[in-house]
């Protein structure tokens, strides 16, 4: 039996292409997931939900790098790292949140935690050398990486693009709200209003053309019943007609 079990998880490690060490089974099984997380969302959740449930009995740690690491490596974020490391701490996933976690993890930042695996999807992503490494490469060589799966149709890169596709749109609703054209960064604010105001009005005329279509079909409904009218009238004016 347990030949069995050591061929099944050879095989699973010729699958992946990287061997994963055996679990502890005295205690729980402390397992880390790093990233972003900027505006949070359900794929964040459901890879950290993954994590959680990668074992019977798990304690999942949670890394979040901060904003100077972050902007450095990837780019600007719409959430701050305080943010960030909040929304992370409201997840019902997450047992413990580790701020400023390092962009490539490290042999010490695993003893200093005591993490026996790293939570992550499989994708490869660069690490701070700016040669394409894998990110993950050390951990899946030392046994330690156990993959996720992403979430499809959901990432901060597609929320945001939402929003930069309707951007006037969202700019006139918070001009709505109150927000000033300085508190949104924007130059334009008097053609926002313009554009705004022609989109009122349109939405007006397309409001009354629907009540004179409205009227209209009352109009024809009332000139159907007199007709009918009529023409029952007329079929009892024959019939009298032609019993006398």
């Amino acid at each position: 039996m347990e030949v069995e079990v050591q061929k099944e998880q050879s095989v699973s490690n010729n699958r992946r292409g990287y061997r994963m060490n055996e679990p502890p089974t005295d205690r729980p099984v402390r397992v880390y997931a790093d990233g972003i997380y900027d505006l949070f969302h359900f794929g964040h959740a459901r890879s950290l939900e993954q994590a959680k449930k990668s074992f019977p009995n798990t304690y999942l740690l949670v890394g979040c790098c901060n904003d100077e690491v972050t902007h450095k490596y990837k780019g600007k974020t719409v959430m701050t790292d305080m943010e960030r490391y909040e929304s992370l701490r409201h997840c019902r996933w997450v047992d413990e949140v580790i701020p400023d976690a390092p962009w490539v993890v490290t042999l010490e930042f695993l003893d200093k935690h005591q993490i026996d695996y790293v939570a992550h999807d499989s994708l490869p992503y660069a690490d701070a050398s700016g040669a394409g490494n894998d990110v993950y490469e050390f951990v899946k060589s030392i046994g330690k990486f156990k993959e996720t799966k992403r979430t499809e149709g959901i990432s901060t890169s597609d929320i945001i693009m939402r929003i930069v596709k309707d951007y006037n749109e969202y700019v006139m609703r918070n001009l709505d709200r109150g927000y000033s054209r300085k508190e949104l960064g924007v130059s334009y604010e008097k053609r926002l209003r313009v554009n705004r105001g022609l989109k009122k009005l349109r939405e007006e005329v397309q409001k009354q053309q629907e009540k004179v279509g409205e009227k209209l079909s009352l109009a024809k409904l009332i000139t159907c019943l007199l007709l009918t009218r009529y023409v029952i009238i007329g079929v009892w004016y024959w019939v009298y007609l032609f019993k006398i």
